[in-house]
This record gives structure tokens, sequence and C-alpha cells, in this order.
């Protein structure tokens, strides 16, 4: 005899939900498997005659949820290898319930035969109890995977599974993402269920401490009013470009290529990189804006002569991710970070086809700073093994460029002169590489110092009386040691 096993849906918790098929499965069968007894019908059932073994028990000594659904699956479908099974959940059995989903991978792997008898979803409660429209748009979140899932205030979304305040806790934090703090939600606890029925309004700050709260309890989140201040998700951003870059959008947004754009790309990744020097977290957040912005622009651009989309440009970035950390998303294994780099330009070079060190240098950006482009070319020969053995030795070779620069200077051999000053800066920046120290940044802080000190020299009450060019070089020198004695004394 073929096994068999029979999966039946009880409905959101009382008997007027409880389909007239499922009831009599229910109640003719002489033994129900259920997930769990914490299920306001099952007591009516009982009265009914129903007898049920419930897997309770698992809920107490399992560490997780995903280990509670595992055991119940594997327990229900040993079980019905030896003899027919009848195995009944709350609600529907396709609508988050995890332990159905697993039970039937293995039960159709093994060529059970399975029957469904269908169950009223507590999707069709809620509903029902919030007079709402689902076809208008409604996302169910699982609140036990929460951290996993994509939320948006663009349409109504249901979040089940709120068992407890620590859970509660958890949705609260993620909905605060893409909500203001005091955003009404909505707690629904055992909807459709006459006499356990409650529905709660709650500012989002106070979900967690909603007394409500337990395994009947669900959130109903409205999407936002698109005419009031608001969280934005990333779709609303995309909309907002689309709409500047339509016909009866703004003229000069318009007009804007992936040419025309380049300096601006430039500009705002710079302003990142100040507002990260001056620790500027307000800032950065503004600038980072202004960075995405730029790559929404261009994924627009592109999007529009269809060559690619902004999906399409998330979607490129997430493969590379995965791809270059096998040793996070699949079962490679690393010593430490210096062992991870090593890989990341393995595989970097693989996925670019780079057949040589050589190529991988030519398709380093030219646009790159110089001073960037000499570092990553500089790694990529040491890569390989050409390279000085210690720092000394790159030490030497800068005092060997500024001889033969000098020698150049002194012969006022023009083109020399311009070759070996770049031999010069070169050599420095291999200094910096042995240093761990990024030679734009460097540079970058003496920019600033220089500006900071010649600003004292202009400000001096000297300069101020006598005009700064009218200062003799002595008298600036002074005052610029001044200046830098100052900085000196603020630091210790």
């Amino acid at each position: 005899m073929r096994p068999s096993l029979t999966i039946i849906g009880l409905g959101p918790g009382s008997l007027s939900y409880l389909t007239m098929e499922a009831f009599e499965a229910v109640t003719t069968a002489p033994q129900v498997m259920v997930r769990t007894l914490k299920h306001p019908v099952i007591n009516e059932l009982i009265e009914k005659g129903a007898k049920f073994s419930s897997f309770d028990h698992l809920y107490e000594t399992s560490e997780s949820f995903d280990e509670v659904y595992e055991a119940i699956a594997e327990e229900v479908y040993q079980m019905a290898l030896k003899a027919p099974v009848v195995y009944a959940v709350p609600g529907n059995p396709f609508v988050a319930e995890s332990s159905v989903e697993l039970l039937m991978a293995k039960a159709e792997a093994a060529g059970v035969e399975i029957r469904i008898i269908h169950g009223t979803s507590f999707i069709d409660a809620m509903i029902t109890t919030l007079h709402k429209d689902p076809v208008k748009g409604l996302h169910i979140v699982d609140a036990l995977n929460i951290e996993q899932t994509e939320l948006t205030n663009l349409i109504d979304q249901v979040i089940i599974q709120i068992y407890d305040p620590m859970v509660g806790s958890n949705v609260k934090l993620a909905l605060m993402e893409h909500f203001p703090d005091n955003y009404e939600v909505i707690v629904v606890r055992g909807a459709g269920i006459p006499g356990e029925e409650k529905v709660l309004h709650v500012p989002l700050y106070d979900l967690d401490r909603c007394e409500a709260l337990d395994h009947l309890a669900s959130v109903y989140v409205p999407c936002m009013d698109k005419d009031k201040p608001h969280v934005y998700a990333f779709s609303e951003l995309m909309n907002i470009m689309t709409r500047l870059r339509d016909v009866d959008g703004c003229p000069w947004d318009q007009e804007q290529t992936h040419e025309s754009l380049k300096s601006s790309m430039l500009e705002e990744a710079y302003e990142v990189i100040d507002a990260i020097e001056e620790n500027d977290p307000y800032a950065l957040e503004e600038e980072l804006g202004d960075v995405l912005l730029q790559v929404v622009f261009h994924s627009a651009i592109a999007s529009e002569s269809g060559y690619f989309s902004s999906r399409d440009v998330i979607t490129g970035i997430c493969n590379k991710l995965i791809n270059r950390h096998p040793h996070v998303f699949g079962d490679a294994d690393v010593a430490d970070s210096d062992e991870v780099l090593v890989n990341w330009e393995q595989i970097k070079r693989e996925e670019k086809s780079h057949e040589s060190i050589t190529e991988a240098m030519r398709a380093l950006p030219k646009a790159m700073p110089a001073t960037l482009r000499a570092y990553k070319v500089q790694k990529k020969a040491a890569q390989v093994g050409f390279d000085w053995d210690h720092i000394d030795d790159a030490i030497a070779k800068i005092k060997e460029e500024l001889d033969e620069f000098l020698e150049a200077l002194h012969a006022n051999q023009v083109e020399e002169i311009e070759a070996e000053m770049g031999d010069l800066i070169f050599s420095i920046v291999n200094v910096c590489r042995f240093a761990k120290l990024d030679p734009e940044l460097c540079l970058g802080k003496t920019i600033t110092k220089f500006i900071q000190r010649f600003e004292f020299i202009e400000t001096s009450e000297m300069s101020k009386r006598e005009g700064i060019s009218n200062l003799t070089l002595e008298v600036m020198d002074e005052l610029w040691n001044i200046a830098k004695n100052q900085r000196l004394e603020q630091k210790n």
C-alpha cells in the first residue's frame, strides 16, 4: 500500500472559518497530529469528538523555530512512511507554515501520496476585521524572518507570527528604518475569533510594549500618505528621477548625459571623503545621498537607452560580492584578511579574464588620481614578487631618484626633469605602500595643514598692518614656525 499523508488547514481560530471538509476529516480521523494545541479551534473540535496529539513539547526543547519545524516535518514524514497520517496546522497550510513546506518536500521526494484539505487563511480574517481590500496591494511579512525581508512603506503590510514582546521589538526596529517612530500601526489579536479578537492602534515606538502580543497576534502597517513627509524607499528615488527626466520634467535633468555628469560624480565622491576626514556623520549622510543620486542618474540614462537599469546595477554588485566572498557564501577557508585580499584579486582577474598582471595594470582607470593609480600598479607587481624586501630599500630608491632629478635639473634637460620627477613621486608612493599609507590622503592632509598655517600668516597682526605681500620671506617663515609650534602644542 502506498504511504499517504493528509494535511489540513484549521483556519484562523473559530469553527465558523473551518471548511466542512476539514471539519469532517478532523472529527472522523482516529488520531490527528497537530503542530500546536495553542489554537482556539482545538477545544471546540475536541468537544466534537476530535482526538489530537501535538508537537508543543518541541517548542520547549529546541533552540529555534527552524529547528522545531524541521523536527516536526521529519517526525510526521517518518510516521507517514509506516501508516496513513493526518497532520493539521492553523490557518491555511500554504500561508506562513514552514513545517508543511518542509514536510511536503520530504514526502514528494519519497513518493508519498499527499492530500490537501483547504483551510481559511488568517489573512481572510484580518482583512475582514480591518475592512481592507488586498487587491490594492498587501505585503505579508513573517516576523521571524523580518531582518532578511525587504520592507516597504509603499503598500500595506501584515506582519505575522509576532509571538512575544521580543519578536515585537525586532519588528519595531526593522519598521523604524522605513517609518517615523510615532507612526500608527494596528495590532490585531485573534482576528475573527469571538471573544478573543482585539484591535489596538499603537504608535510604532510602543509596539513591543503592547499587551496583545502572543501566538494569535499580527500587525497591520498601512502604507504612508505620499503627500506627507516620510521615509523614502529606493524605488521612490528612482521614480523621482524618472519624473525629472520625463518630457514634462526638469529641462536641466533632461539634458544630462553620462559625459556631462562625470565631474559631478568625482566631486561628490571627494565630498564624501571630506566628510569622513572631518568626522562629520551628518555631512557624510548628505554626501552619500549625493553619490547615490549620481548612481541613480546614470542608471536612469542607461535605462532610457535600453542598456541597463538600476536593478541590473544592484544585481551586478550583489553577484560580485557573493562571488568574491567564497569564504562567506561558499565553502572556502581563509586564515585572515590578507588571504581574503589575495583571493579577491585572483577572483577579480578570473572575472575580467586578465591573462597577465600587465593587462590588469592597464585596466586601471586612467582618470584615477595618479598617486592612487601608481599605488595600485605597485601592489599588482608586488603580488608576483616584483618588490623590495624592506621599506629601507624603497627609501634608498627615493634618494637615488632625487639625485637623478637634481642632475637633470642642473643640466637643464627639460624632458629628463619631467621624467625624473615622475620617478621620484613614484618612489615616494612606493614608500607609502610599504608603510600602509594612502598617498592621496597623506597629501590631502598636508594641503589642509598648509592652508591652515598660511591662514595664520595672512591673518597675523603684522600681515594686517603691513600687508602680506610686503612681508619678507624671513618674516613669513617665522610666522609659519609659530603656527607650526601652536599646532604641536594643541596635539600635546
